[in-house]
């Protein structure tokens, strides 16, 4: 009996340990990179764990109009890819999970293999496809480029989320007289509402932090999102390197995220594994 309370004691330890180090390892980051901010100057090197509340690297970059501008970039950028990638997912997923025609499984096999690719491979080809429609230098070159990655993941997870919906729903649907276009807005999208928020929220994610794309498609300050915006904020003169800046202006940009993550972690975990048990 000793030895089983022993053995259960050293189990619940070793656990708790192991969650430490997992929540120390993933959190300490984040935890720099505010401390990080709240310094400046020289103070930047000195390794302190609890540095005075000083805000002067935030207001300078919140009253940076380029700052600003690149925020509100983004957020058209990101707000517009989810709208689209979802509209678009949304049709697709209805005709790949309902409807039964030759050729399904293949064309799941390519939007799958297509969000596969890197986006180095593809970088050459959509530069020549942007700039001959001309879309180079305005926020719609990264709207246009996004969809490339955030469309297919979409479609794959709303249509194996699509393809479990109760079939006896969409008969009734029918038999009522419904259209297609009815029973999807006003029965299904209901019922997808978790695999929409993680989709949603994901591609939002991504279209936020892209930088590749937005380096090489955007020219001026007018049309840049942040990730450009931070990657390029310059000190007072060549010999210094922003760090508090920069570490605020990162802390400014991710601190919304992790919160939408945490509001929004339930519905995440069960759109992603929607379908993923039969029964």
């Amino acid at each position: 009996m000793v030895r089983s309370n022993a053995r259960k004691r050293l189990h619940r330890i070793a656990i708790y340990s192991l969650f430490g180090v997992v929540a120390l390892y993933t959190l300490f980051p984040f935890y720099w990179m505010i401390a990080s901010s709240l310094k400046s100057g020289q103070a930047i090197f000195d390794v302190t764990f609890f540095p005075d509340l000083k805000f002067n690297n935030y207001t300078a970059i919140l009253s940076d109009g380029v700052f600003l501008r690149s925020l509100l970039n983004s957020l058209v950028v990101a707000f517009s890819v989810v709208a689209l990638s979802l509209v678009l997912a949304i049709a697709a997923a209805y005709a790949l999970g309902r409807i039964d025609f030759r050729g399904r499984s293949p064309i799941m096999l390519l939007v799958l293999a297509v969000s596969m690719f890197p986006q180095i491979a593809l970088l050459s080809g959509l530069f020549e496809m942007i700039r001959w429609l001309g879309l180079y230098n305005t926020v719609g070159s990264l709207i246009f480029s996004y969809m490339i990655f955030t469309l297919p993941f979409n479609i794959w997870v709303l249509t194996t989320f699509m393809r479990d919906l109760p079939k006896q729903i969409e008969e009734a649907a029918i038999m009522d007289g419904c259209s297609p276009l009815r029973i999807v807005r006003c029965i299904f999208l209901p019922m997808m509402g978790p695999a929409l928020i993680s989709t949603g929220l994901l591609a939002f994610i991504a279209s936020w932090n892209e930088f590749m794309f937005a380096l090489t498609f955007i020219l001026t300050d007018e049309n840049r999102t942040v990730p450009v915006a931070i990657a390029l904020i310059s000190g007072s003169s060549r010999y210094e390197f922003p760090y508090g800046a920069i570490m605020a202006a990162s802390t400014i940009v991710t601190v919304p995220l992790v919160i939408l993550a945490l509001i929004f972690q339930k519905h995440i975990v069960s759109g992603l594994t929607a379908g993923a048990v039969k029964g």
